[in-house]
């Protein structure tokens, strides 16, 4: 072993090398020798392994690495957690501190955030029940008639899985078990989480486990899900959502007579193409659920940035939001929404126009 004890910044560098080139038992080597240098198990899940998950993250947005690549490393990010935290120089954490249950919202894929959280709490001494990817709201709360648990965690990092988030945490705590929500979906603040009627949020794992030690007391007042949302009595999210599949075709037809570069689209490009409008009508009801801009606005803004990475024009998506506009004339919300995302990509392309080129 090395007299020095290596930077978390080498630490990430050798780590990344080894999930990028598939090499798992060099990844899991990697770890365990910062086991050996002295750094805790906490530190080198969240300032080592966490870290090189966000970049993998931010290289697929990128276009730099692939969907299997991602998957790929984001497979033996995994396995490094386990061997970290069941490894044979790891000793077995004793709950001394209660019992809580960590899920992911229902629909909600990425678990990875939620095993950090879970495995943290593991290591300060809690008992964690981890439920996984896409826990279904009636599963949670049979859980928690089972367990009683002291909290539910609950992890999202989509913003359309905010109205299944709400069930979820309306009906945890209609039984009297306090919620404690986390992961992007919630608002870099947290103000979707507040909106939402949970009864706390964090920003990360160490947050997390800051909240939980500070106490969280059983909701005493039950709130229906109506009361936090008075909005949604126009019903424009629910008709937006009825109306999906047929604002999608609508919206491909006419995307084809006024974007003539469509009409040489492969059948993958076009399923793309209505994958890409079905994750815009998505975020368009979520901003409508939650009456907030910023949902869909900052949807579009990161959409614009991997299209242009992948070479596809700003201006097809601006396309596709004046022809939505189009279809939504009987909703005022929407169609304030929608024109709000289109100023805002009309802007951006202007900002990124060459001078005489034209956009």
């Amino acid at each position: 072993m090395s007299g020095s004890r290596p930077s978390a910044a080498d630490l990430r560098d050798q780590l990344w090398r080894a999930v990028l080139e598939g090499g798992e038992y060099d990844a899991v080597d990697c770890v365990r020798a910062g086991l050996d240098a002295g750094w805790q198990e906490e530190e080198l899940l969240l300032d080592v392994v966490a870290r090189v998950q966000e970049k993998i993250g931010a290289e697929w947005a990128a276009d730099r690495i692939t969907v299997a690549q991602e998957h790929a490393a984001t497979s033996i990010n995994e396995r490094v957690i386990a061997a970290l935290v069941h490894g044979p120089a790891a000793g077995r954490p004793v709950p001394h501190r209660g019992r809580v249950t960590v899920a992911c919202v229902d629909g909600e894929w990425h678990a990875f955030p939620a095993r950090l959280v879970a495995e943290v709490l593991r290591l300060r001494g809690w008992l964690v029940d981890y439920l996984g990817a896409q826990t279904p709201t009636p599963h949670l709360v049979a859980h928690q008639h089972h367990t009683n648990s002291d909290a539910v965690l609950l992890s999202g990092s989509i913003p359309t899985h905010l109205p299944a988030a709400h069930a979820a945490i309306t009906a945890c705590r209609a039984i009297g078990v306090p919620v404690l929500a986390g992961g992007r979906a919630f608002g870099a603040d947290g103000r979707f989480a507040r909106a939402l009627g949970a009864d706390a949020w964090a920003p990360d794992a160490r947050g997390a486990a800051d909240v939980l030690e500070a106490g969280l007391p059983r909701p005493m007042a039950v709130r229906q899900a109506v009361d936090d949302l008075p909005h949604l009595a126009d019903q424009e999210y629910t008709m937006v959502v009825r109306s999906r599949s047929r604002l999608v075709k609508q919206m491909l037809m006419d995307l084809e007579s006024r974007f003539p570069a469509m009409r040489g689209y492969s059948d993958a490009q076009r399923e793309r193409t209505a994958e890409d409008l079905v994750h815009i009508l998505d975020f368009l009801a979520t901003a409508l659920y939650m009456d907030d801009a910023e949902v869909f606005t900052e949807f579009l803004g990161w959409t614009s940035e991997v299209l242009a990475a992948r070479g596809v024009p700003v201006h097809s998506l601006v396309t596709g939001l004046d022809i939505l506009a189009e279809q939504l004339h009987d909703f005022p919300r929407g169609l304030h929404l929608v024109h709000e995302g289109a100023n805002l990509l009309r802007g951006r392309a202007a900002d990124a126009a060459v001078p005489g080129a034209g956009v």
